[in-house]
């Protein structure tokens, strides 16, 4: 299930349909849009085969989420057999689970009333309701569902977005009767301003609308970037703010030892939610400078005790914008950021080079992995979510194991069961037989992980999801991109233009990678590690097209598509597309214009192709 880009501003609207437009080189910029509501609820996949609903899970991570069937089946709005023609022998629709405004205030009354957990907003209280282990519980929590997209497919019915919510309501589900078909900028930013006025008179939360592309086939050509639709953008609503006290500022070390100011507010409600946290990015943020040298807040510093303005916008972490300088008190502090680290090493703190050499905003603390905040931060993204996702390994647990010696480095939690007869685990408090079991056999569950996923989780700077996944498409296998990196990390130059060759792999990646292989304990880690684990090959392309498996670069002034659309297109039949040319690509595509890369190809007597053979080579 995929994240959606957001647009803030009427520009960044423009700017989306204007990307569209060049993307698919249309004449004008006529193009009609499905415009809907965004419901502030729980992200849904229900699998229907044969017409019959067989699975329901939550969004999770995007690929694996939480199986909630039997849960689901209590809904009214959640047909049990789809109804209507032309239903596909495989259909997997897509929507939201909510609660409305009335029916969480009398859920929240009875809550009360019963000396039960109180619900913060609608949202919070539909994913509790829908998480309960006793169905009973579930039906007795009026929850609604909204169907808006689809994900497998035997075959999609309808060729327009709009099309297909009015065919999931012939299946028997409810779609947000607001939807619209737009076919201008000035029909999205109307609808937009008219749901934004609408907002509060709705029974329901919804925090912006949904815009995407509506001729199906339009969607396809334009495909993805990392994991959000090219044709689709969330416009959010503005941010809401509220007034309170800086009570403190803390300073917390990240993974990769980054320090982060953290702000203790008296505690406020936005838009639903206590906040009591807020970040302050760092320590020119502080003194009222921005990245780039700029001004912020007129120069206002922040100061300990300040009056000061936050803001939240959906689920962005709160921000301070602004101080009120009339309710300063004569007893507000600066705050001096640190120059030491607060472990128990007291390393140095750096500020980062830019990558035109000159300082940077953000600190760092030297200590590497020998600081025992970068250990645990790292730990705890190992067993995130989008990493090893382990189980009843919680943040709380992590650090209990931590403090006590038992888990030091990720290969620990894989020898966590072998160690208990000495350990006794189930003597520690708040676990027991069951938990320990428990988590021995969500441990064990986990000995098997995608390439991506564990790339990922090595916690190298610079390489997050979308950057591993690069990585462990371009490689394919564990031993193939780990021989990779020692070479580069030894400064091999065919290694490293190699990996320099691949889609979104740059010089700051390269760097770091190299800067994690060359460390002799960090290979540690990492040989420790692999002989607890299984890693899977990343998945190989599924097409069957002529061009999947191989390398291919585009170069020059491509005449009959736009080099995205070129791009997307050959990714999305199974190709690998690079940005340089080595003896390894197979295939360059060179338009008018062509100069260094076309010359490359012919030094290593690469097939070339002109525009128009690449589209007979593809079928299109």
């Amino acid at each position: 299930m995929l994240s959606l880009e957001n647009a803030f501003f009427e520009d960044d609207v423009r700017d989306f349909v204007g990307r569209i437009v060049r993307f698919l080189r249309l004449n004008d910029d006529h193009i009609d849009f499905s415009a809907e509501p965004k419901i502030d609820g729980l992200s849904m996949s229900l699998r229907y085969e044969g017409g019959e609903l067989v699975k329901a899970a939550t969004r999770g991570d995007g690929f694996e989420g939480e199986d909630v069937t039997a849960n689901i089946r209590t809904l009214k709005d959640v047909p049990e057999k789809l109804k209507g023609r032309n239903v596909p022998k495989v259909c997997e629709v897509r929507g939201e689970v909510y609660m409305t405004k009335k029916a969480f205030l009398k859920l929240n009354e009875r809550q009360k009333a019963a000396g039960e957990t109180v619900f913060a907003n609608p949202r919070n209280s539909a994913a509790g309701s829908l998480r309960q282990k006793d169905p009973s519980i579930t039906a007795s929590r009026p929850l609604g569902f909204f169907a808006y997209a689809w994900g497998a497919m035997s075959f999609v019915p309808e060729s327009t977005q709009v099309d297909m919510l009015h065919w999931f309501e012939g299946c028997g589900f409810k779609i947000n009767p607001l939807t619209k078909r737009c076919h201008s900028i000035s029909d999205l930013l109307k609808f937009y301003h008219n749901i934004e006025e609408r907002r509060a008179k709705l029974d329901y939360d919804i925090d912006g609308v949904v815009y995407k592309v509506d001729r199906l086939a339009w969607q396809e050509r334009l495909g993805f970037v990392s994991d959000a639709p090219r044709w689709a953008i969330a416009h959010k609503f503005p941010a809401e703010r509220a007034m309170t006290v800086l009570r403190d500022i803390e300073i917390q070390v990240g993974r990769t030892g980054s320090f982060t100011p953290v702000g203790k507010l008296e505690p406020v409600g936005v838009g639903g939610v206590i906040v009591q946290n807020v970040t302050l990015h760092n320590e020119d943020y502080i003194k009222g400078i921005g990245n780039k040298g700029e001004v912020l807040r007129e120069g206002r510093d922040i100061r300990i005790g300040d009056t000061v303005v936050i803001q939240r916008a959906g689920d962005v972490i709160p921000q301070v914008v602004d101080v009120v300088l009339d309710k300063r008190p004569k007893t507000a502090r600066e705050f001096h950021f640190p120059k030491k680290c607060p472990c128990p090493l007291h390393t140095d703190v750096v500020r980062e080079e830019t990558a035109t050499g000159e300082e940077g905003s953000r600190a760092r603390c030297t200590g590497e992995f020998a600081c025992p905040y970068q250990k645990i931060e790292h730990l705890k993204l190992f067993v995130s979510r989008r990493a090893f996702d382990i189980d009843g390994l919680g943040e709380k647990q992590l650090q209990y194991f931590f403090d006590e010696g038992w888990v030091k480095e990720p290969a620990d939690i894989f020898t966590l069961e072998k160690r208990n007869a000495k350990l006794k685990l189930e003597e520690v408090e708040g676990y027991g037989v069951t938990s320990v079991r428990n988590l021995f056999g969500a441990i064990e569950s986990r000995r098997k992980i995608a390439l991506e996923r564990f790339i990922y989780a090595l916690g190298m700077r610079h390489v997050g999801e979308t950057t591993a996944l690069a990585l462990a498409r371009g490689y394919g296998s564990w031993d193939g991109f780990h021989d990779a990196c020692l070479k580069v990390a030894k400064g091999d130059e065919e290694a490293i233009a190699d990996m320099d060759a691949l889609d979104q792999i740059g010089d700051t990646v390269i760097k770091s990678i190299a800067d994690y292989f060359g460390e002799s304990h960090n290979r540690g880690i990492v040989e420790r590690l692999t002989k607890e684990v299984e890693i899977v090959d990343a998945e190989k392309p599924k097409s069957n097209s002529a061009v999947a498996g191989k390398t291919v670069v585009f170069t020059g002034s491509l005449e009959k598509m736009t080099r995205d659309e070129a791009k997307a297109t050959a990714e999305r039949l199974g190709a690998k597309v690079s940005g340089s040319v080595s003896k390894k690509t197979d295939l360059v595509v060179a338009g008018p214009g062509a100069g260094s890369k076309l010359a490359e190809a012919n030094k290593h007597g690469v097939k070339v192709l002109t525009e128009d053979e690449w589209l007979k080579l593809i079928g299109e």
